[in-house]
């Protein structure tokens, strides 16, 4: 069996569950190794859940489908924590990422791990959505001086915030990137073009092309690239879902994009979900030139991506110090950046 053979593995059960069939038993330790460490493994629980696995393999799934779907529940009550607080001034809170595909109720996202409640707001109620949550049980995660202007001043969202008895955390944005990132999304038409959430009123998600916009930017433009596969497994639902009923939707996403200054981001992220998860995604030579085929500028995001021993580590020690770098260039320009780093080590 290939070496790291297991990340190769996971890639082939998310996207064809039937491929277990050819697995030998020993190769599960090390699939579920992978898969934890990419925060796949809820989501893999529900991919299997009619897939012929061995006994052993097939408990801990159901456990894990459990323990999943208590996570959902547990999310979307923050999510309502947060609409409360929010309401009385008159403050509706859009999700962002695993919290609103929760709400949505994709089917696809059972099973998806979900961090921080990350919400947006328009920038102008900032300060009324961080009082209302001071007021609710929220408190500050960082108390240092320098970290706190440096979020307010420069960031997408306020200092992180976690509730004193709930221990959960919430992240309110009032747009998708730093602010000192290359890229400026356009937050006032993001906010413009969200969506109420069938199910649960009072509370909003962005638009399915938004979404899609949003787990791009996420995947390349925001960070190092941790947790890569499971964001690209995101928007490769997102993607299919909205195409669906629109053949030539590529063309409107990629407009979209463009307008945000994030055209790049998301045809790389076309390109790399067709390459991975075999997105049904079209090439173009007009009204602008796209070509689904992976370029050799994305085998670096391959080997980012794909760097997990079958123990669960992460490997390629040197690809991954390039996108930390590379994450840190994206987000600010190189002086504000030294003095950032230099901020940081002498404390």
């Amino acid at each position: 069996m290939k070496r790291h053979a297991a990340i190769h593995h996971l890639v082939a059960m998310l996207r064809d569950p039937g491929s277990v069939v050819t697995l030998p038993p020993s190769i599960w330790p090390a699939i579920i190794s992978v898969a934890r460490a990419e925060a796949l493994f809820g989501t893999l629980a529900f991919r299997l859940e009619k897939a012929a696995v061995p006994p052993s393999v097939a408990a801990l799934l159901a456990a894990t489908r459990d323990a999943a779907d208590d996570a959902h529940r547990i999310a979307l009550w923050e999510g309502e924590m947060a609409r409360r607080a929010l309401a009385p001034h008159g403050i509706e809170p859009i999700l962002l990422k695993g919290t609103a595909y929760a709400a949505q109720g994709y089917a696809w996202a059972r099973g998806r791990q979900i961090g921080d409640c990350d919400v947006l707001i328009p920038r102008h109620q900032l300060d009324t959505a961080e009082a209302a949550l001071l007021e609710a049980g929220w408190e500050w995660v960082k108390q240092d001086a320098y970290d706190d202007a440096y979020y307010r001043q420069w960031m997408h969202e306020l200092p992180p915030m976690i509730h004193r008895t709930r221990d959960r955390m919430i992240d309110v944005h009032h747009t998708i990137l730093p602010l000192t990132h290359r890229s400026r999304p356009d937050a006032d038409q993001l906010i413009a073009n969200s969506i109420p959430v069938t199910d649960h009123p009072g509370m909003r998600t962005l638009s399915p092309t938004d979404q899609t916009i949003h787990a791009a930017a996420h995947l390349f433009a925001d960070g190092d690239m941790a947790g890569a596969l499971r964001n690209l497994w995101d928007l490769h639902h997102l993607f299919d879902a909205a195409a669906r009923d629109n053949s030539n939707y590529e063309l409107h996403l990629l407009e979209e994009a463009a307008h945000h200054g994030l055209f790049g981001s998301v045809a790389r992220a076309l390109r790399l979900s067709a390459h991975v998860f075999g997105t049904a995604v079209n090439s173009y030579h007009h009204p602008f030139v796209f070509d689904v085929a992976v370029r050799r500028s994305d085998r670096p995001f391959l080997r980012r991506m794909l760097a997990r021993d079958d123990w669960g580590r992460e490997t390629r020690k040197l690809t991954r110090f390039g996108f930390y770098l590379r994450g840190h260039w994206m987000r600010m320009p190189p002086a504000m950046l030294a003095r950032h780093l230099w901020a940081k080590a002498r404390r």
